[in-house]
């Protein structure tokens, strides 16, 4: 899909209520495609169906009208579109860039040990071992047919198809844009499918941003990094390469950012306490340098 107008989105999942970070980072989405006379969407990545709610995704579109967002309809559900990235796992499996891969958290962590030197990844995950690289095409066919596996990207295959000089526009917080290098060999093999979760976010975003048309990727810095990765599979797709704006995080007391995990207060909550929407809205503008994770 071609536009002539930029095509931001807000694209949050639904196993949780909306806290104030997603309230940052859609307000920013919607008010920039605003300024910019551009469309703003909204999709919901639902593509992890066991952790989904449909509660937890209508509270999504009641926090967002509240905060006096809107967006065009219809709204795209990944749990919808499977099928779109099964094609794209096709088409890099066609390329000879994807593997299988057998191994358990557990046998993971045996190969590594108690290595501190081992290699991680920006998240600061360990680099996966390559175990099962190595494994013919007769002995990996014979054991997927035995045992739970996933699918992995070989990075350096995939680099010798694309070259190592990748490059993505980013915007930042301004409009000016500046060159960044990407580094997706940091990552090592990432994994891009598996049993229970047909696709990861890296092949799910670049997939649906391209199919939506989107333009504009404003995210938080937390994401930074995974935006190598992003430009490694626009590559081998083929896909267009979309504008990116890395947005400063809210942080809690602790200069932790804002997570469901870590129960961070939801939108739903500050609404019920008796805060305003324009209170709500206010995030955007604090102190950045008080909230920013670099």
């Amino acid at each position: 899909m071609n536009s002539a107008r930029p095509v931001f989105r807000f694209a949050p999942s639904p196993n949780g209520y909306l806290h104030q970070g997603h309230a940052l980072s859609a307000i920013l989405n919607f008010e920039t495609a605003k300024r910019l006379g551009g469309r703003f969407l909204l999709r919901i990545e639902d593509i992890d169906v066991g952790r989904s709610r449909p509660e937890f995704e209508q509270a999504i579109y009641e926090d967002l009208r509240w905060l006096g967002l809107s967006w065009e309809e219809p709204v795209r559900r990944q749990s919808e579109h499977f099928d779109d990235y099964r094609a794209a796992l096709s088409r890099l499996n066609a390329k000879g860039v994807l593997y299988r891969c057998f191994c358990s958290r557990g046998d993971i962590a045996r190969t590594i040990g108690d290595r501190r030197d081992w290699p991680r990844d920006p998240d600061d995950a360990p680099l996966y071992p390559r175990t099962c690289r190595g494994l013919s095409k007769d002995e990996s066919d014979a054991r997927a047919q035995r045992d739970p596996f996933c699918l992995r990207l070989d990075m350096e295959r995939a680099l010798a198809l694309v070259g190592t000089s990748l490059t993505w526009r980013e915007f930042g917080e301004g409009d000016e844009a500046s060159l960044v290098a990407a580094e997706p060999a940091r990552w090592g093999d990432v994994m891009l499918a598996r049993k229970d979760i047909p696709a990861s976010y890296h092949i799910a975003v670049v997939t649906d941003d391209a199919i939506q048309g989107v333009t504009d990727v404003m995210r938080g810095r937390d994401l930074y990094h995974a935006t190598s990765v992003h430009r490694v599979l626009q590559a081998l797709l083929d896909l267009p390469q979309p504008n990116y704006r890395h947005h400063w995080l809210v942080l809690d007391a602790d200069g932790r950012k804002l997570s469901k995990s870590t129960f961070a207060k939801s939108v739903r909550s500050l609404r019920e306490q008796g805060a305003s929407a324009q209170e709500v809205r206010s995030i955007t503008q604090l102190p950045r340098l008080a909230t920013r994770a670099d």
